[in-house]
C-alpha cells in the first residue's frame, strides 16, 4: 500500500511541460465543454419530440444524467489519483465522451433508433422501444463516465505542467494558467448555449449533434498529439481513500474500548506529526487510530501494517473536520435544485416571443446565457467594487463573511422562484385567453424577455452562494483537505440533481392522481408550472430557515475549534478550488 505522505513523482525531463503544453490542454477542455453543454442545453426538446417523453419524465432523466456526471467526478478523481494518473484519466474520459456523442448523433441519423414524432401518426403516439431507450441511455452513460474522468483531472493536469518550484516565476505562471483556463470555460459555455443551440434549432438535430461530435474529435486529437510534451504525474494514494480507511477502521474496531485520557502513546501517528491524540468530539471515530497490539498493528518502520484497520490521528481528525461542515453543506442543496429546473424554463420560453430583431429570434434554450452573464457580472462587481467598500466597514478582507454571502444567495434564489411563478402565471393566463389551451406549441403574445430577471437572479444567487460556500469550506477544513472543498461542491450538485429529479417525479405523480392534469404536464398551458415554482420558492424559504439554525453551530466562538491545531492559521480561499460546473 502506498503511504499517504509519499511525495509526488514526476517524469524528470527539462524538455517536458511548460507553456507550450497549454494549447493542447485548454483546447481539449474548451472543445469538450462546447460539445457537452451544446448537447445538454436543448436535450429536453429532443426527448419530448423523438422519444415521446412527457416533460416530467424528460426532466427527471436529465436530472439523473447530471447527477451521474457530477457524482462520477468523485470516482474519477479517486481512480486518477490512486491508479491511473491524470494523463490517462483525461485521455480515457475524452474517448468515452466522444463515443457517447457519436452514439447520440447516430440516434438522430438512423430513424430506427428513435420513435417517430407524434404528428406522423393519426391519433396515437407510440413510445420508444426498449432497444431505442437502451441506445439513448448508453450514450448518456458514456458521456457521464467521460465527464467523471475529464472534469476533475483536466485543470490539475495543466497545473502539473507548470509546477517547477525552482522557477521564481512559477506561481505567476500557475495563476495566469488558472485565469486563462476559467476564461476559456466561460467562453466555451456561452458559445455552447448560443451558437450550438442556434444550429440545432435552425438546421436540425443531425447537424446540431454532428458538430459537437466533430469538436470532441478535435478535442481528443489535440490532447493526444501533445502527449510527448506532457509531464505525467504518477498515481499516488487519494486523500478520499484515507478518509474511507478511517471510517472502515472505526467500524471494524467499534467494540474496542477507548484508552484513558492522557494516554498519547496508545494512538498511531507519524513521527513528524504535531497531533499527539485525537479530539474528544465524535469520540467513536477515535477507535480507528487506537493501537491494540504494536507487534501486530505496526511495521518495523512505525507505519500501519493494515491501513484499513489502523489509521493515523491526522486521518481521524480530517474525517471529523469533514463531518463538522456537513450541516452547512446540506443547507446548500436546495439552491442547486432550483437552478437545475432549467428544462421547464425552456418549455416556457419556447411558447413566447423571442425576437430581438424582426429577422432574428433567440433559441429557447439559449436564455440560460443571461444567468451566466449575471453570474460573471456579479462576481466581478463584488470583487472589484463591493469588497473595497464593505471591507472598510466590516473589517473583513473579503467584505462580507462567507456565511453572509451564502445566506444572500439562498434568499435571492427564493425570490427568483417566486418571480418565476408570477411570470408563468401571467404567461399561462394569456395563453388561455388566446385560446391555446390544447396547443402547447402555440406562440403566446408575450415577450420572452419577461424571463430574463429570473435568470439573472439565479445567476446572482449561484455566484454569491457558490463562492461563499467554497470559502467557508476552505476556512474550516485543514489545509491538507483543501481539494475536498471542491469535491464537496461537486457532490452537492450531484445530490441536488438527484433530489430535483425525485421531486419532479413525485410532484408529477401526486398531482395527477384521479385523472387530474399534472402540474408538470407536457401541455404547460393546461398544467400548473406556476404552482411548481411556488413550491420551490416555499421549499427554498424553509431551507433558508434551516440555514439560520445551522449557522448557530458555526458561531464565532466555535469556528476556530473546527480546524486542526497545527493548521488553524488564517488563510484566504484559493479560487482554483471552484468547480468548473
Amino acid at each position: 500500500m502506498v503511504k499517504m505522505d509519499r511525495k509526488v513523482e514526476l517524469e524528470e525531463n527539462p524538455r517536458k511541460g511548460g507553456l507550450r503544453t497549454m494549447p493542447f490542454i485548454i483546447v481539449n477542455e474548451s472543445f469538450e465543454r462546447v460539445a457537452s453543454y451544446g448537447l445538454q442545453t436543448n436535450m429536453i426538446i429532443y426527448l419530448m419530440a423523438f422519444y415521446q417523453m412527457s416533460a416530467a419524465t424528460g426532466a427527471s432523466i436529465l436530472g439523473i444524467w447530471t447527477a451521474l456526471s457530477n457524482g462520477l467526478a468523485i470516482v474519477g478523481a479517486i481512480i486518477s489519483d490512486s491508479y491511473l494518473g491524470r494523463f490517462r484519466a483525461v485521455a480515457i474520459g475524452s474517448i468515452f465522451t466522444l463515443i457517447g456523442m457519436i452514439i447520440l448523433w447516430l440516434t438522430a441519423m438512423i430513424p430506427q433508433l428513435k420513435s417517430l414524432p407524434c404528428y406522423q401518426f393519426l391519433h396515437v403516439c407510440n413510445g420508444a422501444t426498449a432497444v431505442q431507450l437502451a441506445v439513448l441511455f448508453s450514450s448518456f452513460g458514456f458521456m457521464s463516465v467521460g465527464a467523471g474522468f475529464v472534469r476533475p483531472c483536466s485543470i490539475m493536469f495543466g497545473a502539473d505542467q507548470l509546477e517547477k518550484k525552482e522557477n521564481p516565476e512559477n506561481q505567476r505562471l500557475v495563476d495566469s494558467y488558472f485565469n486563462w483556463y476559467y476564461a476559456s470555460i466561460g467562453i466555451s459555455t456561452i458559445f455552447a448555449v448560443t451558437i450550438i443551440v442556434y444550429i440545432q434549432d435552425r438546421y436540425g438535430w443531425q447537424v446540431g449533434f454532428g458538430i459537437p461530435v466533430i469538436l470532441m474529435f478535435f478535442s481528443v486529437s489535440m490532447f493526444l498529439i501533445g502527449s510527448p510534451l506532457y509531464i505525467k504525474v504518477k498515481a499516488k494514494e487519494s486523500l478520499l481513500i484515507g478518509l474511507l480507511q478511517a471510517v472502515v477502521a472505526a467500524f471494524r474496531k467499534r467494540r474496542t474500548c477507548l484508552p484513558l485520557t492522557g494516554c498519547d502513546d496508545c494512538y498511531h501517528r507519524p513521527l513528524e506529526s504535531a497531533l499527539l491524540a485525537p479530539s474528544n468530539d465524535f469520540r467513536c471515530l477515535n477507535r480507528a487510530c487506537v493501537i491494540q497490539d504494536p507487534q501486530r498493528d505496526l511495521n518495523p518502520d512505525g507505519s500501519a501494517s493494515n491501513p484499513w484497520s489502523l489509521c493515523s490521528v491526522e486521518q481521524v481528525e480530517s474525517l471529523k473536520a469533514l463531518l463538522r461542515v456537513l450541516p452547512m453543506w446540506t443547507s446548500g442543496i436546495m439552491i442547486f435544485v432550483t437552478t437545475s429546473q432549467f428544462s421547464f424554463s425552456v418549455l416556457q420560453t419556447k411558447t413566447m416571443d423571442r425576437h430581438i430583431f424582426p429577422q432574428f429570434e433567440i433559441p429557447a434554450a439559449s436564455f440560460s446565457v443571461f444567468m451566466i452573464i449575471a453570474l460573471t457580472i456579479w462576481i466581478t462587481f463584488y470583487d472589484r467594487v463591493l469588497v473595497p467598500l464593505l471591507s472598510k466597514y466590516t473589517g473583513l478582507p473579503r467584505g462580507l463573511s462567507p456565511i453572509t454571502r451564502m445566506g444572500i444567495g439562498l434568499i435571492v434564489s427564493c425570490v427568483s422562484m417566486a418571480l418565476s411563478a408570477i411570470t408563468e402565471s401571467i404567461r399561462r393566463q394569456r395563453a388561455i385567453e388566446e385560446g391555446h389551451d390544447d396547443d402547447p406549441s402555440a406562440l403566446v403574445n408575450m415577450s420572452a424577455m419577461w424571463l430574463v430577471p429570473q435568470y439573472a437572479l439565479l445567476g446572482v444567487a449561484e455566484a454569491a452562494h457558490a463562492v461563499g460556500q467554497i470559502e467557508f469550506f476552505y476556512s474550516l477544513l485543514p489545509k491538507s483537505m483543501s481539494s475536498i472543498a471542491s469535491a464537496m461542491y461537486t457532490i452537492g450538485t450531484a445530490v441536488s440533481s438527484l433530489v430535483g429529479s425525485l421531486l419532479v417525479s413525485g410532484v408529477d405523480r401526486l398531482t395527477s392522481i384521479g385523472g387530474k392534469t399534472s402540474w408538470l404536464s407536457s401541455n404547460i398551458n393546461r398544467g400548473h408550472l406556476d404552482y411548481y415554482f411556488w413550491l420551490l420558492a416555499f421549499l427554498s424559504l424553509l431551507n433558508f430557515f434551516y440555514f439560520l439554525v445551522v449557522c448557530r453551530y458555526y458561531e464565532p466562538g466555535n469556528d476556530r475549534s473546527c480546524r486542526l491545531p497545527h493548521e488553524s492559521e488564517e488563510q484566504q480561499c484559493d479560487y482554483r478550488l471552484l468547480t468548473e460546473s
